[in-house]
């Protein structure tokens, strides 16, 4: 593709959804089945954008035919750029267009707002493209099996696992583009995962992380369930928790983002803000800790290690503090003074903060 964006003063390119590719590689088996093999298809995209997609691969044999093409996901950091997507089709003789997936290719494995359990899960807007590439070309119907066999391995490396799907990677896209915005592509995930969690399991308390590390934490304090990855959106994440309904909330976190959020930082990307040293600080001035303390900590490079410092040297009860503000930080960002909030505290050295 050569359509760019401009983001953080760089320039990024766009790629293409798998769902697109599936639209793609469905016209391109059906015209070989009908007539002969192409190479590229300028393909309508449901954001009235047309793009020209190369087809990697041809075949016919019988009633149907084969044919793929390679996810580009341009330059969005996408877990299934690269991966071919396969699309099989056969003619019927009663105008149907029955769409189903094979390897690769996720099943819901409990009914949501998004496919019921059983179903493969390719999303609407996908489904009508290739409804559409269909009838642009017969009228007789067809069955399309969309497969991926890259996908069982690609789709553990995915959000998939934790909004019920199982089995491979999702066929998605609303526009036909990937936007080359990672942060954009985040933030909806983690708003589906949340909204999953909600409207989907029922659940009413959930708990936030920022990463696999915290996952791993929370799980050796025996939380194991309603866990979603924030990454450093912890302020979106909370938002996002609070107006679908939760009022439980429980932050799993390691001192170095959380650090931050104790003293009221909700975006924890240092590009954002880098308060770690400044917060031990506030922390142990507010408690009249010794001056001489106050100066070692301030030289610190390393929110672990100044962790690990006080924590040895017996101010344990200023990290607890830490902890408690993060907590009323939290209350305060939500202006719900009365929401249950829970906050965890590690380091890598010395896990989780008992307080």
């Amino acid at each position: 593709m050569n359509k760019y964006d401009i983001v953080d003063g760089k320039s990024l390119r766009y790629g293409y959804t798998t769902g697109t590719c599936a639209a793609v590689a469905t016209h391109a088996a059906l015209i070989n089945l009908l007539d002969a093999p192409v190479s590229e298809y300028d393909i309508d995209l449901p954001c009235n954008e047309t793009i020209s997609v190369a087809i990697n691969s041809n075949e016919k044999e019988g009633g149907y035919a084969i044919s793929s093409v390679i996810k580009d996901a341009g330059d969005d950091p996408d877990q299934t750029n690269g991966i071919e997507i396969f699309a099989k089709v056969s003619l019927r003789d009663d105008g149907k267009i029955i769409i189903k997936g094979g390897e690769g290719v996720g099943i819901y494995t409990n009914d949501s707002i998004f496919g019921k359990k059983g179903e493969y899960a390719i999303n609407k807007v996908p489904r009508e493209m290739i409804t559409k590439e269909v009838e642009l070309l017969t009228d007789k119907g067809a069955d399309v099996t969309i497969f991926t066999p890259m996908g069982v391995e690609i789709g553990k490396k995915t959000f998939n696992p934790n909004i019920g799907i199982e089995g491979g990677i999702s066929i998605i896209g609303s526009t036909g583009l990937v936007k080359p915005m990672s942060e954009d592509a985040l933030l909806k995930t983690i708003n589906l995962e949340i909204k999953t969690l909600y409207l989907d399991k029922g659940s009413r308390e959930i708990v936030l992380t920022p990463g696999s590390h915290g996952l791993k934490e929370a799980n050796s304090i025996g939380i194991k369930e309603n866990i979603v990855l924030t990454s450093n959106y912890i302020g979106d994440s909370l938002k996002m928790a609070y107006e679908i309904g939760f009022r439980k909330i429980t932050l799993v976190g390691h001192i170095g983002k959380f650090a931050k959020l104790s003293i009221g930082v909700f975006n924890t990307h240092s590009k954002n803000a880098d308060t770690r040293m400044e917060a031990f600080v506030y922390y142990l001035a507010m408690m009249n800790k010794p001056y001489e303390v106050i100066k070692e900590v301030d030289a610190f490079i390393t929110a672990e290690k100044c962790y690990n410092y006080l924590y040895d040297a017996g101010y344990k009860d200023v990290l607890c503090a830490m902890e408690e503000g993060c907590a009323k930080r939290v209350k305060t960002y939500l202006k719900d003074e009365a929401l249950d909030v829970d906050v965890k505290v590690y380091s890598f050295e010395k896990g989780v903060l008992d307080c």
